[in-house]
């Protein structure tokens, strides 16, 4: 089963350097627990201070929740700004 972390972070203000650096670091941090497939993280065109980091994961546990990678990045960011954590299961690809 593929399913998908999203933690999106709207931030207060322009903290770019320090949300990329927190980011890296937190993502280092993996090797020690399940990790991602993938990792994307995405800043909002127009609005700079809003960002969105994207877990790619395939398991097959059928019972997914929260990521020990996804809680730590959530809880980070909760300095710079309000967050959003959620997980998403696929149900179609075409």
């Amino acid at each position: 089963m593929k399913w998908l972390e999203i933690i999106e972070l709207r931030s207060v203000s322009k903290h770019h350097a320090l949300v990329e650096q927190d980011l890296a670091d937190l993502a280092a941090g993996a090797d020690q627990e399940v990790k991602p497939q993938v990792i994307n993280v995405y800043r909002h065109l127009t609005v700079e201070t809003d960002w969105s980091i994207h877990l790619h994961y395939q398991s097959e546990r059928e019972d997914v929740c929260e990521s020990p990678l996804g809680l730590r990045l959530a809880a980070a960011l909760k300095e710079f700004g309000l967050v959003h954590h959620g997980v998403w299961v696929e149900k179609y690809k075409k």
